[in-house]
């Protein structure tokens, strides 16, 4: 069955049987992370949600423990993605643990943000978006069962800016909220494409995704009026190409990408990749994209451009990954 921009979790999931998966996803206190969750635990997964406040992430997925299904069950544990301490800690504690996991799906991220650091120092964009997740899940990479997925939210907000390896903290240049989401949001597409290259031949793939155009917390940084001007850009286009204006998804809508390309889409298909409204992208341009439309910039896939993003991850959070 094919499924596109409208497709929702209910139906990318519809006839799944998800009994016996573990599935981690991190973010399960608002908005995509909860739908997440709910429609994997509605199908059977034992998920695992990560969350920096366990507290409102206790109250926000009540929903998911109440559509769990067919022995679907939800756990929390506390992680701060902006903590290297804390994410060293989350990890050890799973890995201890030692139970095996199906899928990761790294959705938790800030967007937009004013200039701020993490806890380490780093950007707080580049290093809560990625750095946190490329160090959290390579440190509980060894619980990946052969066969297992990593899918890894991205944004089309990666057409903004490639990455900056030479300034990741923006120490010489001058701070731009899009630009460092830009360069954020396409290091976790570059996370994605180097962790499938390293992983693939015991079997683990892993896969960039975009969720689309949804209301939620993500946009709290952002000023008023803001997201408005930003719709009617978008209208001004779509007119231009005799399109329909821009529509809001769904938060069911957004999740759905995440559960098809974590458990629905073939492995080989997706591995890689970067996916939107359930489907790989096949538009790789330099040339205009207009901001509604598909595609994704070739230095986002390029897997030079990954190794490189790898090296230099690793000398920032002074770990190295095999």
């Amino acid at each position: 069955m094919s499924f596109g921009l409208h497709s929702t979790t209910d139906e990318v999931l519809a006839g799944a049987d998800l009994r016996g998966k573990r599935i981690l996803v991190t973010g399960v206190s608002a908005g995509l992370g909860v739908e997440t969750a709910r429609a994997l635990a509605a199908h059977g997964a034992t998920v695992i949600g990560a969350a920096r406040d366990l507290v409102k992430a206790k109250a926000a997925t009540e929903v998911v423990r109440k559509d769990a299904a067919n022995g679907g069950s939800l756990a929390l544990i506390e992680l701060d993605l902006a903590s290297l301490a804390s994410i060293r800690a989350a990890a050890d504690r799973l890995v201890a643990e030692g139970k095996p996991l199906d899928v990761i799906i790294a959705n938790a991220g800030v967007m937009a943000a004013p200039f701020g650091h993490t806890a380490d120092g780093f950007e707080t964009q580049f290093g809560t978006n990625h750095l946190g997740h490329f160090t959290f899940i390579n440190r509980i990479a060894s619980l990946l069962r052969q066969g297992s997925r990593v899918v890894s939210l991205a944004s089309s907000g990666h057409r903004f800016a490639n990455v900056e390896l030479e300034d990741p903290n923006f120490e010489r240049g001058d701070y731009d909220p899009w630009v460092a989401y830009g360069r954020a949001k396409t290091a976790n597409i570059l996370f994605a494409v180097a962790f499938d290259q390293r992983h693939k031949a015991r079997g683990i793939r892993a896969v960039a995704v975009h969720p689309g155009g949804i209301q939620t917390e993500l946009a709290r940084h952002l000023p008023e009026g803001a997201t408005q001007g930003m719709i009617d850009q978008m209208n001004a286009e779509q007119a231009k190409e005799g399109k329909p204006p821009f529509q809001w998804k769904t938060v069911q809508q957004g999740a759905a990408t995440s559960v098809w390309a974590g458990v629905v889409a073939a492995a080989d298909e997706v591995g890689g990749k970067y996916c939107e409204n359930c489907h790989v992208t096949t538009t790789i341009t330099d040339g205009p994209l207009g901001l509604m439309n598909e595609g994704v910039r070739p230095y986002a896939l390029d897997p030079e451009n990954a190794a490189a993003l790898w090296a230099k991850s690793e000398e920032m959070v002074g770990e190295t990954f095999s």
